[in-house]
């Protein structure tokens, strides 16, 4: 039910840029060049980590593919799987000596406009990565 979005700068061996995870190939599909990082601190509500980390994380939902089957149970299962995901992200950047924090406030539709979600897909996390200071 989740989509992976990157909002990535200063990343060695990657353009800045937005990408789409594909997990069918396990890609980076570049969907805008130019650095957004900033463009995305102000719809995290002004949160200057989210524009001075190197990475961005978004995971956003569709739920309609979990609910179709569950109905509105779907809904607190495709929460559950957000927050495995993002625990997984939060400890593999633990791993590699990184630093990574969840955040949650944040504007739905600012976040939504700024990776061109389809009307479908909501924006649950927004996850600075970087190196801890």
């Amino acid at each position: 039910p989740l989509e992976l979005y990157v909002v990535a700068a200063s990343v060695t061996g990657l353009e800045t840029g937005v990408y789409r995870y594909q997990a069918a190939g396990h890609a980076l599909v570049t969907l805008a060049l130019g650095d957004q990082r900033a463009a995305l601190a102000e719809a995290s509500l002004g949160q200057e980590w989210v524009a001075n980390a190197p990475v961005d994380v978004v995971i956003a939902a569709i739920y309609e593919r979990t609910t179709q089957k569950y109905g509105e149970r779907g809904v607190r299962y495709v929460h559950l799987e957000a927050g495995h995901a993002a625990q997984n992200l939060c400890l593999q950047a633990t791993a590699l000596g990184l630093g990574a924090v969840t955040v949650g406030a944040f504007s739905d539709d600012q976040v939504a406009r700024l990776l061109s979600l389809a009307s479908n897909e909501t924006p649950l996390y927004v996850i600075p990565v970087g190196h801890r200071r």
